[in-house]
């Protein structure tokens, strides 16, 4: 008996402890844990679908939309909420112009929500609206618009299916233009039928700010035509064309033709049939088509690099104006022996009537009086082995021989430009420190944050780096580059009424045996003052390639017709007077 009541006396002890155990936990459940639960039951009941937020626009130096929004819609589905599943299947086969296998999948998938399309045309949407479905949500949105269609493809970039920056400035300035996403939120029963009477809750999206950026879309358009002018007289690969201010950095043009179309920008620019090739084929060809040639790839150079040349030996003391030399046509370094442009030889001839003439002899000489050590340290102080900085995505690096690997050879290559590579963004912002007395600005195309009112938040600033270069040096560079177009080899870029720098380069890429050319022109005015310096870069011309000859004539135009529009006035003519009675060469 003692036993017995020993064990019932046991087992209620073990009842009532774990009575007090469960009221104790169902109060911390319901108390401490409340809001948590809460939250959890509320998420059960609750649809969430997003609002995408209109992102900033991207707006030229003079205001003008170069990239806007277009009001779209999302098509979802919920599974549960669907009544009719055979009629939305064809509705929506219809009005979205899918196939009804493809709609199908979608609407029976057992999920909270499933989206069957985005970027629908908003008067799709607005039919789709009209039939009332239950099950189908049609929410508007936006997509990005560009309103020049090729204009500066490269530059501006594009965004995908989730309105985000892929490539340009669009994923540049990711944090500026996107905005924040909203909400809905359709509260249902257990069953995930939406409760009637208590409708949609919203979090409204906040739309991105605007940006304004220095590229003006007059000049851009006009340089365009310019380079496909061009392009197809010559029947180029391509052509890259930079314009910017060399005093600030700012860039008024970056064309790179063939462009692509941003409002289909997955449709290659070639035209060519791509059935038959493989997805991985075809995004390779995307890939390369979205490429911007200005900073994501790299040349030789030519001779538009002995300006640097020149600078660093005028900087080193190694040279002056004045210096004679003696071109017979190449010159022998070690055990090689370099060709000038001019086989036959210039001669007798100063530094000067050397540039005009684009001697590769001179300039060899001059490099070989500098010597690797010092050559080097020139590259390293002008910038020329860091990346510009420019506010674009996937800017490349120079490739440069290492200066313990730079022998005599090397050095004499370098020193007119080739057996090196660099982008052509980084020879036009190197040059500009050359001119400019001697700052090295940063090339960038974003000027200002704006807000929707069009009242600037935000001034973009950019370092600056000064004495690249003395501001004498820098003087003397601009005086010697504006007698090669007054009289030398750059004489096709001459303008009337205004004084001209520039300098030619024709460059042979590898293999040499493919006989392959770059034809390039660099000029920049007023050539005292510079305030515009402009960059033509020809791939693979047919037919005469002399940069002298075909590339200058294109800065020419260029200058001709934007000189004014900026508002840089004619002066009386300026004919060169240092090294005056240079021999005139434009095979270079």
């Amino acid at each position: 008996m003692t036993f017995h009541k020993k064990k019932v006396w046991t087992v209620f002890l073990c009842c009532t402890v774990l009575l007090f155990g469960l009221m104790g936990r169902l109060a911390y459940l319901m108390g401490v844990r409340s809001d948590y639960y809460y939250r959890k039951a509320e998420d059960l009941h609750q649809r969430e679908r997003d609002i995408k937020a209109a992102r900033g626009k991207i707006l030229d130096a003079n205001g003008k939309v170069l990239a806007a929004n277009k009001t779209v819609c999302t098509v979802s589905v919920i599974h549960s909420q669907i009544r009719e599943p055979e009629k939305v299947i064809r509705v929506l086969a219809r009005e979205l112009d899918m196939e009804e296998a493809d709609v199908r999948k979608r609407v029976e998938k057992v999920s909270s929500i499933e989206r069957v399309r985005t970027n629908v045309e908003k008067a799709a949407g607005d039919a789709i609206r009209e039939y009332d479905l239950a099950g189908v949500k049609v929410d508007e949105d936006y997509r990005r618009y560009y309103p020049y269609g090729d204009l500066a493809s490269r530059v501006l970039g594009f965004t995908g299916g989730d309105n985000q920056g892929i490539i340009g400035l669009e994923v540049q300035y990711e944090e500026i233009l996107s905005g924040t996403p909203g909400k809905i939120l359709t509260t249902t029963d257990a069953r995930g039928v939406e409760i009637d009477g208590i409708g949609e809750s919203r979090t409204e999206p906040a739309a991105g700010s605007d940006l304004r950026v220095s590229l003006d879309a007059d000049i851009q358009e006009f340089v365009q035509q310019a380079a496909m002018k061009v392009m197809e007289e010559k029947q180029a690969e391509r052509v890259s064309i930079l314009l910017m201010n060399p005093q600030n950095g700012e860039i008024y043009a970056c064309v790179n033709v063939p462009e692509f179309d941003l409002n289909d920008p997955f449709t290659l620019n070639t035209g060519e049939d791509v059935s038959s090739l493989s997805q991985q084929e075809k995004q390779d060809l995307l890939n390369q088509m979205w490429r911007n040639p200005c900073l994501n790839d790299t040349y030789e150079p030519g001779s538009t690099f002995k300006i640097i040349t020149m600078s660093a030996g005028l900087e080193e003391g190694v040279v002056t104006e004045s210096d004679r030399f003696f071109c017979p046509g190449y010159i022998v370094v070690d055990d090689r022996r370099i060709h000038c442009a001019n086989r036959n030889g210039h001669g007798a001839q100063d530094f000067v009537q050397g540039a005009q003439n684009s001697c590769n002899p001179v300039f060899i000489d001059v490099g070989l009086r500098l010597g690797a050590d010092r050559f080097y340290k020139y590259f390293q102080q002008f910038g020329l082995l860091k990346k510009t900085g420019v506010d674009l995505p996937g800017e490349a690096a120079t490739i440069m021989h290492k200066k313990e690997n730079m022998g005599n050879v090397e050095l004499a290559t370098v020193s007119f430009g080739q057996s090196f590579q660099i982008t052509p963004i980084q020879l036009a912002a190197t040059v500009s420190a050359l001119i400019n007395g001697g700052n090295r600005v940063t090339p960038h195309f974003g000027v200002a944050v704006q807000n929707p009112e069009g009242d600037e938040v935000v001034r973009l600033e950019y370092p600056v780096e000064e004495g690249i270069v003395s501001g004498e040096t820098s003087r003397r560079v601009k005086a010697i580059l504006e007698t090669v177009v007054s009289i030398g080899s750059g004489k096709n870029a001459k303008i009337e009424g205004y004084s001209i720098g520039g300098k030619t380069a024709t460059s042979q890429t590898l293999p040499r045996s493919a006989n392959r050319y770059i034809s390039s022109f660099l000029g920049f005015a007023p050539a005292e003052d510079p305030r515009i310096l402009g960059l033509c870069v020809i791939h693979d011309p047919q037919g005469v390639y002399y940069g002298g000859t075909i590339a200058a004539p294109v800065i020419r135009s260029i200058f001709e017709n934007i000189l004014p529009y900026l508002g840089i006035e004619k002066t009386e003519e300026n004919g060169g007077s240092a090294g005056a009675g240079g021999q005139e060469n434009t095979e270079d």
